[in-house]
């Protein structure tokens, strides 16, 4: 299966592993192209981030390993594109 792109809720001591090292992690897997991480919540002892990452021929479990080898934790697969090409998800009205 080629997988495309891998969207993960990943919580980080507010100290430590900074953003660089969990980026260097990733990037460091094979088949990783690019990665966004964007932090969308802090308290005084956690960072909770979105981390988007995009390539070809992912691994989630290798990625997962690298993210948690480095500091962090992988809360949620929030989303798994695969295929042939990319897919952007249609919101249906409700």
């Amino acid at each position: 299966m080629n997988v495309r792109r891998i969207v993960l809720d990943v919580d980080k001591a507010a100290d430590r592993p900074s953003i660089p090292d969990i980026a260097e992690a990733i990037s460091a897997c094979a088949g990783v192209e690019a990665c966004n991480i964007t932090v969308n919540e802090i308290d005084v002892e956690t960072v909770g981030m979105n981390v988007t990452i995009e390539g070809s021929g992912l691994d989630l479990d290798v990625i997962r390993q690298a993210i948690e080898r480095s500091g962090a934790a992988v809360h949620s697969l929030d989303q798994f594109v695969f295929g042939d090409r990319m897919v952007e998800n249609i919101p249906r009205a409700r």
